[in-house]
């Protein structure tokens, strides 16, 4: 039977980078998007990495397909390769984790083909697009699972222990990086029995850290940038910073890194020094591996040992717990399916592409041949009503 070409379709494609586990959409989403009238195109084998077989697809209503890149709408966790790219529709919408600051070459393929390519990490931090914040999402399953990495590489328990041999004291956890992921591994740590205590440039992070029950390392170095992030320090106030967390960071037993400047290399916290200086049987778990690392000793995707301290840098953590990342990953794409996709005059769901709206502005990295077709009607019933 040949599907209606009035019909929305939407491509859920297999991850084809090594160790990703995650899928893009999830049935519970999938079956919503289905009785509001989308096709759903899912590749086979697509969810295997997070459990999820074909027959949970299918029976949400998704249809198993080989040509889930030619959707209308992809949707992606990772930036597609070049062949993926040939695969897209000329006039197709992507979706997903693009990388467009540091991914200039796929950006470039997206134009040339003629896509309209919206980056999940794009999407701006403010409240109405909170439901969209799949940075968020992700990286506050990072900051947890850097805890139980600590935990698995510590020669010392997290927790205070009290037994007729004596008592151990509560493990030393500082976290630098006050994010989502620097908040996440501060509330872990802690429920695990660990005395806290986190760090950030930003001034406004110290209320946040005290809110999750740690303590607060004072450096006198302030550095708030734009959009929730912190801005790049100047070189004299790196050296007073670096110098100060040397001399902080040999009172810890554990230290994880999350410092992050979007578009930039990681910025260097923990030198070589630092490291000597810690005592035998720490770890540094370093989560700014894929920018090159916080940590001057970190090696991306390697565990090393440097003085018998354990120097850890873990890729994609997301994707060792595939199955809550591809749920929060697709509820997060739901929410903003639900901006680019109205109703049109008939009742039936299509692309309705309003870069008037500020979420839609940010994340369109790639302005293609989607954003050339005529708009349909997109008044706030129109939106709200599409995928419910």
């Amino acid at each position: 039977m040949t599907a209606d070409p009035r019909t929305l379709t939407i491509g859920i494609p297999a991850a084809c980078r090594n160790g990703e586990r995650r899928v893009a959409l999830v049935p519970d989403v999938i079956r919503r998007l289905v009785a509001a009238g989308v096709e759903v195109l899912v590749q086979p084998g697509a969810g295997a990495g997070a459990l999820i077989d074909d027959r949970r697809f299918t029976d949400a209503g998704a249809t198993l397909s080989d040509d889930a890149w030619g959707a209308a709408v992809v949707v992606t966790i990772a930036p597609p390769s070049g062949e993926e790219i040939a695969r897209l529709a000329p006039n197709a919408v992507l979706v997903g984790f693009l990388a467009p600051l540091t991914a200039t070459d796929t950006l470039a393929l997206l134009r040339q083909r003629g896509v309209t390519a919206f980056a999940m990490e794009s999407i701006p931090r403010i409240s109405r697009a909170q439901a969209m914040d799949a940075l968020s999402s992700q990286a506050s399953l990072s900051g947890y699972k850097a805890v139980i990495e600590a935990a698995e590489h510590a020669t010392r328990l997290l927790p205070m222990m009290t037994t007729a041999a004596g008592t151990i004291p509560p493990a030393r956890v500082l976290v630098l990086g006050a994010g989502v992921a620097g908040l996440q591994a501060l509330a872990t740590a802690r429920r695990l029995g660990a005395r806290t205590t986190g760090y950030d440039v930003r001034p406004e992070a110290a209320e946040q850290v005290r809110s999750v029950g740690a303590e607060w390392l004072e450096l006198g170095i302030q550095a708030a940038g734009e959009g929730g992030y912190a801005r790049e320090l100047t070189d004299v106030e790196r050296d007073r910073q670096q110098q100060a967390l040397s001399d902080a960071i040999a009172r810890f037993d554990i230290v994880i890194t999350t410092a992050l400047v979007p578009g930039r290399p990681a910025p260097r916290l923990v030198t070589a020094d630092a490291v000597a200086q810690m005592a035998s049987g720490s770890v540094v778990v370093d989560l700014a591996g894929e920018t090159g690392g916080n940590c001057e000793l970190t090696q991306p995707g390697e565990t090393v040992v440097r003085r018998s301290v354990t120097i850890v840098s873990p890729l994609n953590l997301p994707a060792t717990v595939p199955e809550h990342a591809s749920q929060l990953y697709a509820r997060n794409v739901q929410a903003l399916l639900e901006l680019i996709i109205a109703r049109d005059g008939e009742g039936r769901p299509r692309l309705a592409l309003d870069l008037s709206d500020e979420i839609l502005a940010a994340a369109c990295v790639v302005r293609g041949a989607a954003l050339q077709q005529p708009p349909a009607p997109t008044t706030a019933e129109a939106r709200a009503e599409a995928l419910h």
